[in-house]
């Protein structure tokens, strides 16, 4: 009953307009100046990383600008839609912070593992560039601002549009698919798109898809925020590239130009259902279909107690 936790808050068309333009204000004004301006992602990266001390401050500043954002959401779910953060976020009587860290677990295991295996195989494809000092700052950052940048992302798509889009429509399969579609569109103007090319959208729209389908089997965004999380925290801190978006004092660098099929094609094909078989078989999740793709009954027909 994840999307109909909506129904619990006034959902008047311009609130929802209004909340969507003011929080998605930042990925659309991103995505227009890729698309408008004739810049050069890499070239804008390094002029911006000019203007900064060192690498942790940048990243810094640019985590930080989330905090606000977030901020505004929940005020704006609160305010205007009437509507507390525990049903944006899940169906449960509290959030289940057991099973963000489940998830959080799950990819981390999967991503050292997979960086391990790399490693001993091709250790020059890699340079090792861990400073105590340095590490332990972006650590330190990673943990106190990743929370905000994913938080907005997940309660933004996954939680505020999966939800409100759902009570329009009525069904589940079209907020899944247009919320993992724009996940993908606003994350077309980070660097590795420049680099690797328009084949990164398939990642890029298929992890979307994968914290979709998470998020309406278990009834809440705990799963997708745990696995964000670990994903970005770990792309932070483990291993970064030139052409990365996540420019880090991460504790490996890769020096080999990126690929661009297999290495992009297997996780969304292979790993990502693996992980979803993980889940399914902890937390006995069933009736995929009607989770998936079932009607949303309007509110009026729903009785209370149910929600």
């Amino acid at each position: 009953m994840f999307i109909e936790q909506a129904y619990k808050g006034e959902n008047e068309t311009w609130k929802f307009v209004l909340t969507t333009i003011i929080t998605m204000g930042i990925f659309i004004v991103n995505l227009l100046v890729f698309i408008f301006v004739d810049i050069d992602p890499q070239a804008s990266m390094d002029a911006m990383l000019e203007m900064f001390p060192n690498k942790n401050v940048f990243l810094a500043v640019n985590l930080g600008i989330f905090i606000p954002l977030l901020l505004v959401l929940f005020l704006l779910v609160w305010a205007l839609h009437q509507r507390s953060i525990i049903t944006l976020t899940t169906a449960r009587p509290k959030i289940d912070f057991k099973r963000i860290l489940f998830s959080f677990l799950m990819v981390a295991i999967y991503t050292i593992g997979s960086f391990a295996i790399a490693y001993y195989f091709s250790p020059e494809d890699y340079v090792i560039q861990f400073d105590p000092t340095n590490f332990t700052i972006l650590v330190m950052v990673g943990l106190i601002l990743f929370p905000f940048q994913i938080g907005l992302e997940e309660w933004l798509f996954r939680g505020y549009l999966m939800q409100q889009v759902g009570i329009i429509v009525r069904n589940r399969w079209f907020p899944l698919l247009i919320t993992s579609v724009l996940f993908g569109v606003f994350h077309s103007a980070n660097p590795e798109v420049a680099e690797m090319g328009p084949i990164i959208m398939i990642f890029y729209i298929g992890t979307g898809l994968l914290l979709g389908i998470m998020t309406l089997m278990d009834d809440g965004l705990e799963l997708a925020l745990g696995f964000h999380f670990g994903n970005n925290f770990l792309a932070a801190t483990l291993v970064t590239a030139e052409y990365s978006a996540l420019q880090t004092d991460a504790a490996f660098k890769t020096v080999t130009s990126p690929g661009a099929g297999l290495e992009i094609i297997i996780p969304v094909l292979v790993v990502y259902p693996i992980f979803l078989l993980i889940l399914a078989k902890k937390y006995k999740w069933t009736h995929w279909k009607e989770k998936l793709t079932g009607d949303i009954l309007p509110k009026e027909v729903i009785e209370e107690g149910v929600l």
